[in-house]
């Protein structure tokens, strides 16, 4: 299987796009732009979806839900937001279909089915969630506001990519309000804090935190902070983003509450949201030219056995044997699957589990049950080691930890060797055609600047770091004065 790859160096797009499809983790759909999530890559989703839930609640978010359909009016009210989305907006128009009278056994819109407004597919929530806000919100008792929504969300894309940019995708929006702009603020920088937190800590992939410039912030937002993470061929991902809306949902819904000395004021509102393009991020950053690399923590299955036997005689006492391995595993939380399947042979099991990057595999076979031994290769290093019976469990658990350890120092590794200082602009142009990854540059902060470059070299701001310190410098396209350095890239 692995063996049939398109290797990365040759076409790094078609090796992405061929790892979605032969792993099972998803399929182009018969809807043009959508994609079926197959078993396999929906368990990834729903490891990472447990793990995200889990933080939200741990910070006093409750989930609810929302209608996909937002009345166009409610749409447009808040002028930003809509002109952002407008060109990514399904629209529904009639509400029913009737028989073809001009061609038998097919269906037509019914003409006199017209909705008196059209309902925008929701590409984001803000509208129809501060629409219902306005209803919840009376008094400075009703806030902070923490909901969020798992939800699934239609942007029209002409040009899509499996989990990376498709006309429906999952993902999670909170939207938040609050009494007071500072407290907004801390909000949106705390998700930022959570959405970093998982990228690294689960799934080890790291990231630069930092804020969006204004032409890349999200549409109505006063402030966008991001997390922003490299692919191994020198592009950037946006992974999350969290939004500071300042009072501009609340004024164009009048949500406003009653606070303690009895003055109307308005809301301050947040919302922040990652989606499915997170699998694409986790395949970009690890895997090989032999299939997937998952890491542990979100691994659908941490460790395969896999038998190696001739006969029924045989496989029943490596059976036996094996399940007293599987129970002591499941009893530490490690999820494991014993492949007895009599179809497939060691070998086509072990380029299986290979293409879908399960982080450990062991194998039992008939000189191992004399031995007391069992053979466990790791699938981020391939590497093979002999290992008593006696010690498996303790051995697994400690290497299911070295392999996430050891999957973030090599990504962490690849970004730092990635970012690259420039001061002129002909080392700019060469760093991004020749090296790619992050450059890191002085800028004017002029929009028109970074268009220009973006039209020059196709490089975009990916963040204005928060760590970043305090220069001088002068931008490296102009040649104005400059207070700290951007980072740019080409980006997903």
């Amino acid at each position: 299987m692995s063996k049939k790859l398109t290797k990365r160096a040759e076409d790094y797009s078609k090796w992405y796009n061929e790892i979605i499809v032969k792993a099972d983790l998803a399929e182009n759909s018969a809807v043009r732009g959508c994609m079926v999530i197959k078993p396999y890559g929906f368990a990834i989703w729903e490891k990472m979806q447990a793990e995200l839930d889990r933080m939200f609640k741990e910070t006093g978010h409750q989930n609810a839900y929302f209608p996909l359909f937002v009345p166009k009016s409610l749409f447009e009210a808040e002028e930003k937001n809509a002109e952002g989305f407008a060109k990514e907006c399904a629209v529904v128009t009639h509400y029913r279909l009737q028989n073809d009278p001009d061609n038998s056994g097919k269906l037509r819109v019914d003409p006199e089915a017209k909705l008196e407004e059209e309902l925008v597919v929701r590409p984001t929530s803000e509208a129809i969630i501060w629409n219902t806000y306005k209803g919840w919100i009376q008094s400075y008792r009703d806030l902070p506001l923490l909901i969020n929504q798992w939800a699934n969300v239609v942007r029209w894309e002409m040009r899509t990519r499996l989990f990376l940019r498709t006309a429906e995708f999952l993902w999670q929006e909170g939207h938040t309000a609050h009494a007071t702009k500072n407290e907004a603020i801390a909000e949106a920088k705390q998700m930022q804090e959570v959405y970093a937190e998982f990228a690294e800590d689960f799934m080890a992939m790291p990231v630069i935190k930092g804020t969006k410039s204004e032409s890349e912030r999200f549409a109505g937002a006063d402030d966008t902070y991001t997390i922003e993470a490299l692919m191994q061929d020198g592009k950037a991902l946006q992974a999350g983003t969290s939004h500071f809306l300042g009072q501009n949902f609340a004024k164009a819904f009048d949500v406003k509450y009653t606070s303690k000395e009895g003055k109307q004021e308005f809301v301050w509102a947040t919302s922040w949201g990652v989606s499915t393009r997170l699998i694409g991020g986790l395949i970009m950053t690890h895997s090989d030219d032999f299939g997937l690399v998952l890491p542990p923590k979100l691994a659908p299955i941490q460790v395969v056995i896999v038998p190696i036997y001739k006969g029924e005689e045989q496989l029943q006492v490596i059976s036996n044997r094996v399940e007293g391995i599987v129970k002591s595993l499941r009893k530490k939380g490690i999820s494991v699957k014993f492949d007895d399947r009599d179809t497939f042979r060691p070998g086509a099991k072990f380029a299986e589990y290979e293409l879908k990057g399960v982080p450990v595999r062991i194998a039992m076979g008939n000189r191992d049950i004399e031995n007391n031994t069992v053979e466990v290769a790791r699938r981020d290093t391939l590497e093979k080691t002999t290992v008593s019976q006696d010690d498996i469990v303790d051995y697994v658990s400690d290497v299911l930890e070295k392999i996430q350890e050891n999957l973030f120092s090599k990504a962490v590794s690849y970004r730092n060797e990635h970012i690259t200082e420039v001061d002129t602009f002909d080392e700019f142009k060469k760093v991004v055609k020749e090296k790619g990854g992050f450059v890191s540059a002085h800028w004017d902060g002029t929009i028109e600047t970074e268009d220009k470059i973006k039209e020059l070299t196709k490089a975009t701001i990916r963040c204005i770091p928060n760590d970043g310190k305090e220069e001088a410098g002068k931008c490296v396209l102009t040649g104005k004065e400059s207070t700290r350095r951007v980072l740019f890239a080409k980006a997903y």
